[in-house]
């Protein structure tokens, strides 16, 4: 962060110092809420948890170097104590980000945020120092430590930002407001907590709402060839630029293709010029998070050929997220298993097919390693359903459906789409899912293994990858 004086702090957050000798100390290390990150300088932020209460460790990471705590009561060590902690570090965020003079690019959609979100920091950082949300670190809590990470010498501030109903990304677009907001697209993910897919655009919207006018440089990049992102043009008064496949899109792409390894290639078409894309990333899903980098990388200054060649440049910087590792015999691991959504298991799904194409012309095969996709609502038969026909329509060689009730809607749809025998199958468990992986894979095979984060199937790869104690999948 920024180097602040606890008196200052203080009086941003409207809290009263405890126990602090000298308020004119400055912070000059991280904020952080995890007591195992504090360096000498930090500020800690005390969050009372469901299992975890913060102020327990006050004297600890005083010891270790914090100058003080940010509390809700007094903690016998220096702090600074406020009546709501969140809204504090809220508070403490929109007055850091107001000091910098970083242009601050926020980012939403309901599938592909967090690949996006590295793409544009990976293109971006190559012009100048950028700070950007580590993983998916992009709710009330994560989106201000990530603010407050900037210093003097950050140029860019790329925030994701996430939502589960309306106003919440309003309420994290006054926390840091943006200057450049970027809408990727509209689908299903949340659909069971917001109600609807026009419920979740009327929520994924509130980013361009809250960007400045044209005129003080606002600009809002959409999505063409989504219909609900492109009708956000209307709700907004900043200057609006598409990106997309459509031939309409002033960002967009020609010639996609994806080579031999499933990797997607292209023709980058930007309104200062063309450049040729090959990027290191799997699934043609990945051109379209490419083209909103590209646009706001455009929109910053750089040229065709620099967004072209940082595209190329580019790998994965979020853990589980079509992670490809090949073992030494011959099978390869796909860990896409951080999340998934209808979209993105779809997506997925493409990307699986794609590159089992070289290694079904081998002898070898494709395995979907499927698990639950959270918070559909009344869509989870369908969407569930819908998959394991893909699968199947996909000609995916083997579908493992694990879990419980969802799952077997994954398997009973790749049985009613024709996949009968031993094609598809529905294990109990993460465990069951891995022995029947052993006892079946061979050189060759390519293994995807997806599921929302609350199933843990990452248990499932990690196992492939490093054999595991003794066959046994690791706790979580």
């Amino acid at each position: 962060m920024i180097a602040l004086s606890l008196a200052e702090i203080a009086a941003v957050v409207g809290g009263q110092t405890y126990d602090i000798p000298d308020p004119a100390v400055q912070v000059t290390g991280p904020v952080v809420r995890d007591s195992r990150e504090v360096e000498p300088g930090s500020l800690f932020v005390a969050f009372v948890g469901e299992r975890v209460d913060g102020h327990d460790f006050a004297e600890a990471v005083v010891a270790a170097g914090a100058v003080a705590v940010l509390a809700s009561r007094p903690v016998g060590v220096p702090a600074i104590v406020v009546e709501d902690v969140q809204a504090a570090l809220g508070a403490l965020a929109r007055h850091v980000v107001e000091r910098l003079g970083a242009t601050l690019v926020a980012l939403t959609g309901s599938a592909g945020k967090t690949s996006t979100k590295d793409l544009i920091a990976q293109v971006l950082r190559s012009k100048a120092p950028t700070v950007f949300t580590p993983g998916s670190l992009n709710n009330e809590i994560g989106l201000p430590l990530t603010a407050l990470s900037a210093t003097e010498e950050t140029r860019f501030l790329v925030l994701e930002m996430g939502a589960r109903g309306i106003g919440h990304i309003s309420y994290l677009t006054h926390l840091t407001p943006p200057r450049i907001g970027l809408v990727l697209n509209v689908g299903t993910a949340h659909i069971g907590e917001f109600g609807g897919r026009e419920q979740i655009a009327q929520a994924k919207g509130e980013l361009v709402e809250s960007l400045p006018p044209s005129e003080a440089g606002g600009v809002a990049v959409l999505n063409a060839d989504d219909p609900l992102v492109r009708a956000m043009a209307s709700r907004t008064k900043a200057r609006v630029i598409f990106f997309g496949e459509s031939g309409e899109a002033d960002v967009r792409a020609e010639n996609v293709r994806l080579t031999d390894a499933g990797q997607p290639a292209f023709r980058l078409h930007t309104p200062s010029g063309c450049s040729d894309v090959t990027m290191r990333l799997y699934g043609e899903h990945h051109v379209s998070n490419a083209l909103a980098a590209a646009a706001v990388a455009h929109e910053l200054g750089m040229s065709a050929d620099e967004i072209a060649l940082a595209l190329s440049e580019a790998g994965s910087l979020s853990r589980w997220r079509m992670e490809v590792t090949e073992r030494p015999d011959g099978v390869t691991v796909v860990n896409d298993a951080y999340n998934a959504n209808p979209e993105s298991m779809r997506a997925a799904l493409r990307a699986l097919a794609a590159m089992g194409k070289a290694a079904q012309a081998q002898g070898g095969r494709t395995w979907a390693v499927l698990g639950q996709m959270a918070e559909l609502g009344d869509e989870a038969l369908a969407e569930h359903d819908a998959v394991g026909r893909l699968a199947v329509r996909l000609n995916v060689s083997k579908l493992v459906a694990v879990g419980g009730r969802e799952a077997s809607w994954l398997q009973l749809g790749a049985y009613n789409e024709g996949s009968w025998g031993e094609e598809s199958v529905h294990v109990s468990d993460a465990q069951a899912a891995v022995d029947l992986l052993r006892s079946e894979l061979r050189p060759g095979d390519v293994v995807l293994v997806k599921a929302s984060r609350s199933v843990g199937l990452e248990r499932v790869a990690q196992a492939l990858l490093d054999g595991g104690a003794e066959g046994e999948v690791a706790a979580r």
